[in-house]
């Protein structure tokens, strides 16, 4: 098992919990094995004859509580249509919910109480905190499709990243500043992230593509409480960076791209798909994110032209009239998809099992949820896909994002493996 980059104190206290919780855990051993159910198909933890039982680790209190929202209405709105139409395999689908509020002890403690109930987990928020578990999740073999991208989650048969990693997404990122923004050989880059996993992995993408591209990374390291850039803003402007990557939360990059405005520093500024909540452009930061700021995405948003994005926001609507659209709820769709999908495949197999499920999501080698990108799940040691969609915040657009470049793999991350 590959070393895991996290902060120290987040590893302790990790790690520290982990070992109290050892006990509570277990091993699936039905080796694939167990019972037949309905129409001959074996079963094991989390499905019976009539339900298929998966569980949602989510954020709807902490950093993410936005983003947690709205991949988990997504989730459940795909779960009631599925059912609505039969559900899958002579079976309906249940989401069990638990919010973590992005604190490690309550998500592991979340993942250690509902690991033994449910077939596997449909979602399940920050990458620190499914790295922490990763071990438990192999040898327990319950299917894992966080919502988190970090590359130190690859390698694993049952934590299946859905798109790009940070570090890929972040050469993107960077690819795109430098082919329509301005930023060229020599200049100076502010990478402003969070401590941990994905901040961590996504400055991996920026130190990769300085080397190729010839630029020198200005580092900001801060923690999921900082929600005040002054400073970081202070020191990228007296280093005079030509550009900024944000690998943070909502709020920082909200702070940072506000600060940048009204201190006259007029750089392009990039955060990871996890770094925009379009609620932000009713703040005072709004007219400033619209300006100078753009997000590399792993998928075309939920905006976009497709029939079944159109679908998706139209439901979505009359589900929940009160709730704003986001990417998350593109996030959420569509992980949703590739479990319902990894399921059928299972079905057809006449194998419901947790080794059944993880076996037939490797079949699945260019499922698209009418998003823009094909995902490919036939190798746990990448990504599903490479490519990244380059978009900017715009208060007219449905769900308040704009596409300004389509799916795209940068020269310099076609060659890069993920994590290195």
């Amino acid at each position: 098992m590959k070393a895991l980059t996290r902060a120290t104190a987040t590893a302790t206290a990790l790690a520290a919990l982990l070992a109290l919780s050892a006990c509570s855990s277990k091993a699936n051993d039905d080796g694939g094995d167990g019972d037949k159910g309905a129409g001959g198909v074996k079963t094991g933890d989390g499905v019976t004859s009539e339900t298929i039982d998966l569980g949602v680790l989510t954020d709807m209190t902490g950093v993410y509580a936005t983003l947690g929202k709205s991949v988990t209405q997504a989730q459940q709105l795909y779960v009631d249509q599925a059912n609505a139409d039969g559900g899958i395999c002579g079976r309906k689908l249940k989401l069990t919910v638990r919010d973590h509020g992005y604190d490690p002890q309550k998500a592991v403690a979340a993942y250690t109480e509902l690991e033994p109930k449910v077939l596997g987990f449909a979602q399940f928020i920050g990458s620190p905190f499914v790295a922490a578990v990763e071990r438990r999740v192999d040898a327990n073999k319950g299917l894992v499709l966080p919502q988190a991208w970090s590359a130190n989650l690859l390698g694993s048969p049952y934590v299946r990243v859905i798109g790009s990693t940070y570090d890929l997404e972040t050469i993107n990122a960077i690819d795109f500043l430098m082919k329509e923004k301005g930023l060229k050989k020599g200049d100076k880059l502010g990478h402003v992230y969070f401590e941990g996993d994905y901040g961590e992995n996504a400055l991996k993408g920026s130190k990769h593509m300085a080397r190729k591209a010839g630029l020198t990374v200005v580092e900001q390291k801060i923690k999921p409480t900082d929600n005040d850039m002054t400073a970081q803003v202070s020191a990228l402007k007296k280093a005079g960076v030509k550009a900024v990557v944000i690998s943070a939360g909502p709020r920082q990059a909200a702070s940072l791209v506000g600060v940048a405005a009204a201190g006259r520093f007029d750089v392009p500024v990039i955060g990871n798909n996890s770094a925009f909540a379009p609620q932000l452009l009713a703040t005072q930061s709004g007219p400033a994110l619209e300006k100078n700021y753009y997000v590399a995405s792993p998928t075309l948003p939920i905006g976009a032209d497709t029939p079944e994005a159109k679908k998706l926001v139209a439901d979505y609507k009359k589900a929940h009239p009160k709730d704003s659209l986001d990417n998350g709820v593109v996030a959420g769709w569509t992980a949703a998809s590739v479990f319902g999908e990894a399921l059928k495949a299972a079905c057809d197999k006449k194998d419901l099992t947790r080794e059944g499920v993880g076996k037939a999501l490797l079949t699945l080698d260019d499922f698209d949820a009418g998003f823009g990108v094909a995902q490919n799940f036939s190798d746990p040691k990448t990504p599903s896909s490479k490519e990244s969609v380059i978009l900017r915040p715009d208060k007219k657009a449905t769900g308040g994002m704009k596409v300004v470049r389509q799916p795209t793999t940068a020269d310099a991350a076609t060659a890069y493996t993920a994590g290195g």
